[in-house]
């Protein structure tokens, strides 16, 4: 099989690179061995470091886990809810045809991706007087809002010019067009990109841990205090394994929802751009009437 992007390797460069690959597994499975080892000689995995997590205080301690994996929840849903729609609305404002509406919204759009989240949330906290899941939710909104934006953006973009214009030539309004043909399809090319950012805002999540916010990480940090450094790292360990579950459980809920709308997509019927790509260069008689003329019959 050849490629256009690279030449194929030879038996010497697959050579090459299955002898890399191995030394490199070597090397991950030595700094594990090494790391696995130096933990044990700590007695990190002593049973009774763990017994936090079955033994007579697991009620509480899971009472508390439980605690901040709400609050994370509650406060990621609220940001996504509110940040996926202002993040058309940019992505709309920034694509204007109008210079007095693209250029303003492109700065406030650079000015938001460019501030760190802790310090929005901060500035909301601090200027404002709100509360700690206030603060915390319109940090997130307002960076991801911005990141949303410029992703929709680059997927509408990346779109052939003849969407556009297949929808304006069977009548639809710029809008319409936008909201109709573009806007599905960027977000259907688009959705690895904001299902990565939805991930990521996620775990943004644990920035309010610097406003108080008590969220998973948190909750954490307080049940560590209060059991001892002994607990330390049990705590911080299956923290981190349940933010890794809810973030494979994100991921596999879009990549479902990928699936299916792509089922749908190609069993459904032909969309308003296709129609008129058909009308203008394809078989349509109606199409050739006009074009042709009645003269041409």
């Amino acid at each position: 099989m050849t490629s256009v992007l690279y030449d194929v390797p030879g038996p010497k460069a697959r050579l090459y690179s299955l002898i890399g690959s191995a030394a490199g597994i070597l090397i991950i499975l030595g700094v594990l061995a090494i790391a696995v080892t130096t933990l044990a000689q700590q007695g990190i995995f002593d049973a009774d470091r763990w017994e936090i997590f079955y033994g007579p205080m697991a009620p509480d301690v899971w009472n508390l886990i439980g605690q901040g994996i709400l609050s994370t929840l509650a406060a990621a849903a609220v940001a996504a809810i509110i940040a996926f729609p202002l993040g058309i609305a940019l992505c709309l404002l920034r694509i204007s045809l109008i210079p007095w509406i693209r250029i303003p919204t492109q700065v406030v759009l650079e000015f938001l991706r460019g501030m760190p989240v802790v310090l929005m949330m901060l500035f909301v906290l601090l200027v404002f007087a709100t509360g700690q899941f206030q603060a915390v939710v319109v940090g997130l909104v307002l960076y991801n809002a911005a990141i949303f934006a410029e992703i929709l953006r680059a997927g509408i973009q990346s779109l052939p010019k003849g969407q556009r214009e297949a929808g304006l030539a069977i009548g639809l309004r710029s809008f319409q067009s936008r909201m109709s043909i573009e806007f599905p399809q960027a977000v259907r090319r688009m959705l690895p990109s904001l299902v990565a950012q939805l991930v990521v805002l996620l775990k943004d999540t644990s920035l309010g841990y610097i406003v108080g916010y008590e969220e998973l990480l948190r909750k954490i940090q307080i049940m560590a205090d209060f059991l001892g450094p002994d607990f330390l790292f049990p705590a911080f360990f299956v923290g981190a394994a349940i933010y890794i579950l809810i973030n494979l459980t994100v991921s596999r809920i879009a990549i479902m929802i990928e699936r299916r709308g792509s089922k749908k997509a190609a069993g459904g019927v032909a969309a308003p751009s296709l129609r008129t790509g058909l009308m203008v260069g394809g078989n349509d008689p109606i199409a050739k009437d006009s074009v042709e003329g009645p003269d041409k019959k």
